[in-house]
């Protein structure tokens, strides 16, 4: 998947994936963490997510990382933040008192960008990579996380055969397989969303699962 695919959803208003409010597995979830409201957490993939703000609303300083910069530059004017900007390294980054969001690639993220974040936030990340790409997604993150990380994970599962992704269907064997290689996944809870999301009926999908898992080091 190239990068100019985001662009054009971006650029088109194609996001269907923005949720118009902070995630409710986040809300439900998060405090059963204990993560130190200092804590500094990495979103990858964040978009221009409503979750950032509930996040820095928990006291932390929030680490998104995000290929558009179209999304990041309305995260900032949609809150009426005014960011400095400024180079470092592949990477373009916005940053106010409570955010920092990497505008690049984050494949080209190294383990000392995201030094000092010991919470991750992947709601939208693993689900928006095909197969290769979510090995790679995996691989790079074991690079990246320092010992004591913890966090949450939200996945989807569905037929792919019945509708292409993005979103793409990640089961649960496939999320212990790429993911508890080097940290433990605890399935936290899991429903049926088809009746909530109408592009999936429309495309003839039987049934959408949700998975939330927690993410911790092992």
């Amino acid at each position: 998947m190239q990068p100019e695919f985001w662009y054009k959803k971006w650029d088109s208003n194609q996001i269907g994936f923005h949720q118009s409010e902070a995630n409710p597995y986040l809300q439900r979830y998060w405090p059963e963490l204990a993560i130190a409201p200092s804590a500094r957490v990495l979103v990858p993939l964040c978009g221009k997510s409503l979750d950032l703000l509930w996040l820095a609303g928990q006291g932390h300083q929030v680490l998104g990382v995000e290929l558009a910069e179209k999304a990041v530059e309305e995260f900032f004017s949609e809150h009426q933040l005014q960011p400095q900007i400024s180079e470092q390294g592949a990477f373009k980054v916005y940053r106010t008192v409570a955010f920092e969001l990497w505008c690049g690639d984050f494949f080209a993220l190294t383990a000392e960008d995201v030094a000092g974040c010991t919470a991750l936030y992947d709601r939208a990340a693993l689900i928006a990579l095909p197969d290769a790409m979510r090995q790679r997604y995996a691989q790079h993150l074991q690079q990246l996380l320092a010992p004591g990380m913890k966090g949450l994970v939200i996945t989807l599962d569905y037929d792919q055969s019945q509708i292409p992704g993005p979103p793409f269907a990640v089961n649960d064997d496939e999320a212990q397989r790429l993911l508890g290689q080097g940290w433990q996944l605890e399935k936290l809870e899991e429903r049926d969303i088809l009746a909530e999301s109408p592009k999936f009926v429309q495309g003839g999908v039987e049934w959408l699962m949700e998975r939330v898992y927690r993410f911790s080091s092992r």
